[in-house]
């Protein structure tokens, strides 16, 4: 899997956590998978969470850097509708625990 795939996938999974994805977060990935340069179909895989489980040992192969710009770009994912949900937070702990960046 592409590294930069498996971001978007982990910001996916927590603009997931609470149930609903408003269109400020949509924006927000739309926005990432942009930048990242994905294809139409990295995109459509994203979109439909495709290998989900996998990306978290992707991304926590990557440099320490790497892992905290990661944890950052999370933390701004969970924030990206205007409130920061209980449930989006603890999806970035968890994933920062797993990437060992605390």
């Amino acid at each position: 899997m592409d590294p930069r795939v498996a971001k978007c996938l982990l910001v996916s999974k927590v603009l997931v956590a609470d149930g609903m994805v408003t269109e400020n977060e949509r924006a927000f990935l739309d926005r990432l998978m942009k930048r990242l340069e994905l294809d139409e179909a990295q995109r459509q895989s994203v979109v439909d969470l495709v290998d989900l489980d996998k990306a978290e040992s992707i991304v926590a192969a990557l440099s320490k850097d790497e892992k905290q710009e990661m944890v950052s770009l999370l933390v701004d994912a969970a924030s990206a509708d205007g409130r920061l949900s209980v449930l989006e937070l603890k999806v970035v702990r968890d994933l920062s625990f797993a990437l060992g960046i605390e």
